[in-house]
């Protein structure tokens, strides 16, 4: 890549050290090469002039060629205002100001024509528009109509004229020098494969299309490149991981097929077999297993994860399991400990409560060899932790730990790579798959136990509580337990939430003493009061559970029924199908109860309606990613991966299907990039991985 775009930014002329200051810090912007990718977020169409007759309430922006006939300063104070009275031949209209009103007022004109920009409004038939782009009008400037980039601004940067039409005056000045330096960074034969325009065009076109054809060619040419070169790097770690590593190679199963003969006490679901295959064939390999474990609350991934653990002790392996909670690993090993002692393998568990004493007989049992599985949190990664010969790490709820607490566990085997199972019963879909986890195989289990009978869910409102404590009541009455959710602890001023405390308050009116037994369970319990409240739950010493989202991960209380999620337009769509799975483990009929209050905005309307039409996680995870977006679905800490400059993950899925399948057949063909045809592609991963200029930013 030339150096041209390694050329600090304070040299573009019109910028300047102060401008190059507030860019630096706003933008992120250092250097030409970063100010060239800061790609509009959208464009508008300034080739039509409208007439104030045509234009209507479907119309995003109107563009009108018209002079002002009066102009009038009312209200007082912040609510003050400038309006002017607009005319184009056609009919009249308003332009409104709240801001800058007497700068304004100074340099309009009455009698002189305008052209107009803006967003139009409607009041009794009558359009208006507030804060409109305005200049002269002149021949030259109506000729000179076109598709206007439209950037990425802030309050700094509008203060000293980087409004976004300032920076498309530097992006003018940049571009003629720019066009030369711009390599292209994609081989001749997939720029002829999906007609992909040259490198130089796009990045003209982005920032200055003349037609809607030119610019959609641009977006086409910098999504695909930027998507093709974020699956390479992920893939390119796969390939050579699975060149590199080697794990315990799995062959003969008997205590495998022992178990399955004489101990499993439940037919296990096709789904499930499907992924013990997947996971056996990649032991079988000599290769590293490292895969990816999907699939809803209570579709069996546990009892998947101790199968492959059988595969690997017969080859005088250990295996973890590694979970999020103390409540979450207790739970793990008491299920697991059942199928242990009918074949006599030593299983244990380590936690931050385990006593000193029995911790150092523990972890004496680990280095020897004699205790085979050991179920544990954040505990099995500290460094006195040792193992025989760790075969397998199984990570539960994978994505609550960090890259390198993960690392920290893999490590624990000096000999050779243990095989890596992460699991997640967060529905992710598939381009998430594809972008955060594209290093890993991905396995899904989509099918639930036999005898399952789908949750029942129901949107309600507060003017309908009444009827819900009465059924919530029926439910107890019947034997049932039930689970009532907040967003809050203690009442928050700012928002009008059911907070814990005072639903407490609220229940014991509708449900006293000593008929009904309430636990609360929340984040700021010790973990010891926490643990007290859950066994009376789990024990049916309670019937309800009030709770913060504390709960999302790790109670398993098969006589629960009952579910009701307060303020549930506050939750995310994931997040609320999580607290769903709580209920649904038993075999009687469960429910599910979003209560929101009278007014819900028409983006927490759908959510509450997706959840009410289906309980398929993975349907609910796209509906999420369309209204939430990759980056809050996945959280800040995993942002890098999403460091995308033009592509849209939940807009742009099909193309990422397609730059991930020509990746594969690259690297199928040419894994190391040394064919000559694929030497431009090879230079360019080496520009990446030198730091210079990076035109894909992958993190």
């Amino acid at each position: 890549m030339s150096t041209f775009f390694e050329t600090k930014i304070e040299f573009l002329k019109g910028i300047g050290p102060v401008k190059a200051t507030i860019l630096n810090k706003d933008l992120g912007v250092f250097t030409f090469g970063d100010f060239i990718q800061q790609y509009p977020y959208r464009h508008e169409d300034r080739t039509i002039v409208h007439t104030i007759a045509s234009a209507s309430e479907e119309m995003a922006f109107v563009q009108l060629r018209c002079k002002i006939v009066s102009m009038q300063t009312a209200g007082e104070g912040t609510k003050k205002r400038l309006t002017a009275t607009i005319r184009d031949g056609t009919g009249l209209a308003e332009l409104v100001w709240f801001q800058s009103i007497a700068w304004i007022s100074k340099n309009l004109q009455i009698g002189v024509e305008y052209l107009v920009y803006g967003r139009p409004s409607f009041f009794r038939n009558a359009l208006s528009i507030t804060h409109p782009e305005i200049e002269i009008y002149t021949p030259a400037s109506e000729n000179n109509g076109k598709w206007q980039a439209v950037y990425h601004t802030s309050e700094k940067m509008k203060n000293i004229g980087l409004d976004s039409k300032g920076m498309s005056k530097l992006m003018a000045h940049l571009l003629p020098n720019a066009i030369n330096n711009i390599n292209e960074t994609l081989s001749q034969n997939i720029t002829k494969k999906y007609n992909l325009i040259p490198k130089k065009n796009a990045i003209s076109y982005i920032h200055f299309p003349k037609t809607q054809f030119e610019l959609d060619q641009a977006n086409y040419r910098l999504k695909f490149e930027e998507l093709f070169y974020a699956q390479l790097k992920i893939l390119r770690i796969r390939t050579v991981r699975k060149a590199q590593n080697a794990g315990i190679i799995v062959h003969q199963v008997p205590l495998l097929n022992q178990f399955y003969k004489n101990h499993l006490p439940f037919e296990l679901t096709n789904a499930q077999k499907k992924v013990i295959r997947e996971i056996y064939n990649d032991m079988h390999t000599g290769k590293q297993m490292n895969r990816l474990l999907q699939g809803d609350v209570g579709s069996g991934k546990t009892i998947v994860a101790f199968v492959c653990m059988l595969m690997l002790l017969d080859y005088n392996a250990q295996c973890c399991l590694m979970a999020p909670t103390e409540i979450l690993a207790e739970q793990h090993i008491q299920g697991l400990k059942i199928f242990a002692d009918k074949l006599n393998i030593k299983i244990a568990i380590l936690t931050g409560s385990t006593k000193k004493s029995e911790r150092k007989i523990l972890l004496n049992e680990l280095e020897n060899g004699s205790i085979k599985i050991i179920v544990g949190t954040h505990a099995l990664i500290e460094d006195p932790v040792k193992f025989q010969n760790l075969g397998l790490c199984v990570i539960d709820e994978q994505h609550k730990f960090g890259v390198a607490q993960r690392a920290k566990l893999w490590a624990k085997n000096q000999n050779i790579a243990p095989h890596v199972l992460v699991m997640t019963a967060t529905p992710i879909p598939r381009t998430l798959a594809m972008t955060f986890y594209g290093d890993l195989d991905v396995s899904v289990i989509d099918e639930l136990p036999a005898g399952r009978k789908p949750i029942k869910t129901v949107h309600r409102f507060e003017s309908q509580r009444l009827a819900v404590f009465g059924f919530i009541k029926q439910e107890i009455l019947l034997g049932r337990q039930v689970y009532i959710v907040y967003p809050l602890i203690e009442e928050s001023e700012k928002m009008d939430l059911q907070d814990l405390y005072n639903g407490y308050d609220r229940i014991l009116d509708h449900f006293p003493m000593p008929d009904f037994q309430t636990s609360v369970v929340h984040g700021r319990l010790k973990p010891a009061e926490k643990e007290y409240e859950m066994q009376r739950f789990i024990k049916k010493e309670t019937h309800i559970m009030l709770a913060t989202t504390v709960i999302e991960v790790g109670v398993n209380v098969p006589n629960a029924s009952v579910m009701l999620i307060e303020n549930a337009e506050r939750f995310g769509l994931a997040q609320l199908h999580q607290l769903r799975g709580r209920v649904g483990r038993g075999a009687e009929q469960s429910y599910c109860i979003l209560m929101s209050g009278p007014k819900v905005t028409q983006e927490s309307r759908e959510k509450l309606a997706t959840l009410v039409r289906t309980n398929n996680g993975f349907e609910i995870a796209e509906a999420d990613l369309q209204l939430r977006g990759p980056g809050d679905m996945m959280g800040t800490q995993q942002s890098g991966v999403l460091d995308l400059l033009i592509a849209d993950l939940a807009k742009d899925q099909e193309l990422l299907k397609t730059a991930r399948e020509e990746v594969l057949n690259l690297l199928a063909n040419d894994p190391n990039l040394e064919k000559p045809e694929n030497e431009i592609i090879k230079n360019h991963v080496l520009s990446l991985s030198k730091n210079t200029i990076n035109w894909a930013r992958i993190s």
